[in-house]
Formats: structure tokens, sequence, C-alpha cells
């Protein structure tokens, strides 16, 4: 892969403490207006300091890499996620840190994906973006992305970075990638982690939440996973949801394991072709994992009447896992595990903070 980079000079009188290399995925962060027909248009990475000329006042070396065809967030993919994960690979021993600018539609998607695709990471990998274009007079993008680059090249005193993790910078908040969800599309304050607290709060200074945030350990290899196989999908429990419908998605050819959105604390329908249907789809190996549609609180298998039978049935549950990381963690599982019950052990135990036990 080739990919321009643009490299920016800090003007600070003193020595540079470090790197980071932004890449830039696409999204309403990187829009302007056109001066002629006034429609947004992406604007060119090479007047950065012209937008944001606050970032040439920071003591830290920045390179920005842009992907080849900068895309809406709304056309991400699992493609798009490992190569975003080669590049980090391929310049991991160059840089210090990393901040991926993105649209804001799936970026707890990618922030997820990422987090288990780079397994043993000890950089920070902060992923943000903006509500309104940075060519807008109101725009958060301009705080979003200088407090983003400040939170990546932060140290502690023993010359560690603060994070070593994936995580979302968002109107203050510093949160853990795949525990966050975007919630509002008309509001600065779009992403919240309601199962985990924030790992960072941005006012007049940074506040770290010191024990929430992964610990760095040095001695860590990152290794990088290339594969995530989609044959999966996502059932939404609703009241009356048909039979018709339940068969259709169940029976997806090459269909592999499915979220299963259940309501509060992991209850589902206990209508006897609901039943089957599950029984039915679990002896053909299909996995399901049980996650709630609740944005906070946990998945309870067996605590009432209507989720003992999922459990009975061999339904995983997702205890307190976000829709976006259940399903992105679904198809790492898979890409990188044939074996049924060994899918089953990964998918119900935390491999990356996703979920608590």
């Amino acid at each position: 892969m080739s990919y321009s980079k643009i490299h920016i000079n800090p003007i600070s009188p003193e020595p540079t403490v470090g790197s980071v290399l932004v890449i830039y995925t696409g999204g309403t962060l990187g829009m302007v207006y056109e001066t002629k027909g006034k429609q947004l248009v992406p604007f060119n990475f090479d007047q950065i300091i012209d937008r944001v000329p606050e970032i040439s006042r920071l003591n830290f070396d920045i390179t920005f890499l842009s992907l080849s065809e900068p895309i809406d967030s709304s056309n991400m993919n699992p493609e798009i996620w490992i190569e975003l994960a080669t590049i980090i690979e391929q310049e991991y021993a160059q840089y210090d840190s990393f901040v991926i600018l993105h649209g804001t539609d799936t970026m707890a998607y990618t922030a997820s994906a990422l987090s288990f695709l780079l397994d043993n990471l000890n950089k920070p990998v902060i992923l943000t973006g903006a509500q309104l274009p940075i060519g807008v007079a109101r725009s958060d993008a301009r705080e979003n992305v200088i407090t983003a680059l400040e939170l990546a090249a932060a140290k502690n005193e023993n010359g560690q970075p603060m994070i070593s993790e994936v995580c979302i910078y968002f109107n203050s908040m510093l949160l853990r990638g795949n525990r966050s969800k975007k919630r509002e599309s008309s509001d600065f304050n779009a992403f919240h982690s309601e199962n985990y607290p924030a790992l960072a709060n941005a006012g007049v200074r940074i506040e770290y939440n010191l024990p929430y945030i992964k610990s760095y350990e040095p001695n860590q290899q990152l290794t990088v996973h290339k594969h995530m196989d989609n044959h999966v999908a996502f059932l939404k429990m609703f009241p009356g949801i048909s039979q018709l419908v339940v068969d259709s998605i169940l029976n997806i050819k090459g269909l592999k394991g499915i979220v299963l959105e259940t309501y509060g604390a992991g209850n589902a329908n206990t209508a006897p072709w609901f039943l089957d249907a599950i029984s039915s789809a679990i002896a053909r190996n299909i996995l399901i994992f049980n996650v709630s549609q609740c944005d906070g609180g946990r998945v309870a298998q067996g605590h009432y009447e209507t989720s003992r039978f999922l459990k009975q049935a061999g339904v995983v549950s997702g205890s307190d896992i976000t829709p976006e990381a259940a399903i992105t963690k679904m198809m790492y599982v898979f890409g990188k595990e044939q074996d049924v019950e060994k899918c089953k052990e990964m998918l119900a135990m935390p491999l990356r903070g996703e979920m608590s036990i």
C-alpha cells in the first residue's frame, strides 16, 4: 500500500516530545464549503494548518496520511478495518501514537473492530471526528482534533504513554473504543459509554481516570490480525416479530453467527416457534450472542423465565457488551477460529476489555 504523507513542522521553541501519525479516512470533519457552489467538498490536507493553525504550536511531530479514497463512514467495511490495522502495523515502529479521523456514524464499529485486530497494542490509537465540517464557523472539529492529538502524545512521569488502547475522543470525553456508542446525531455530545467510565475528561485540564485505563505493558509485541468473517447478522427482538422474519434470518446461507438483541436483561419471545427456531439454529452450529437493547445494564440469562430457555439452549451471554462491539467481535472470532466450541469460549470472555465478566 502506498499513501501520501504530509508532515507538520512544529513552530514551538520547545524540543519535540514524540510523534503522531494522523490517518484520515473521510467523514464530516474533513469537509469545507466550495466557494462558488456553496457545496460541501473534501478539503486538501496540504492546507490543514490554514484550517487548524493551532496544530503547528504543538510540541510533537505530526504526520497526516489520507486513505487513497476517503469514504463516508456509512460505507465502512471489514476490508478497510484491516487496511487501517495494517497501516498501524507498518508504521508502528516509526510513530509513538495514532489518531484516526473518521465519520461519526460507524466510528464505534471501527473502534471496536480495531481493538480486536490490534492484539497487544501498547500505543494510543484514538479515533475522533466532528458533527459539523471543519469549514463551518461553529464546527467542533478543531477542538476534537487538537485534544485527540494531545491525548495521543501524552506521557506519564516515566515517559510511557498515558493511553495504550483504542479509544474514541469526542466533546471533552475520552472513551474506551469498544465500550462506545453513538447516541446523538444533532448534539456535539455524540458518544456515550453507559457501562464503562470515561477514561479522561478534557476540561481546563485533562483529568485521567487511571483505574479504568488499560495498563501499559512494555514487553508486549503488537500482533495484527488480518481476517474478519462477516457471515454474521443482527436479529433484533420486537413485539410482533413474525416467524417468517426469524426463520429468514436464521436460515441465511453461510450464516455462522447472530447477535440477538433482546429486551432488558436478555429476555426474548417464549412462543414455541421462536424457541424451536433458536434450538434448530444452534443445532446447526450457528452461534447466538445475546445482547441487550438497553444502552445500560447487562444480560443476565436465566434471571427471568423469559431468558432461561436461551441459557439452556446454549445462547452465549454478551453481558454488558455493546451491539457494535458484539458484531465486530463475532467477525474477529470467526476470522481467527474455526472450532465452534472455542468460538463460544472467546465470545463469552472479555478479550480487550469490551465486556464485564
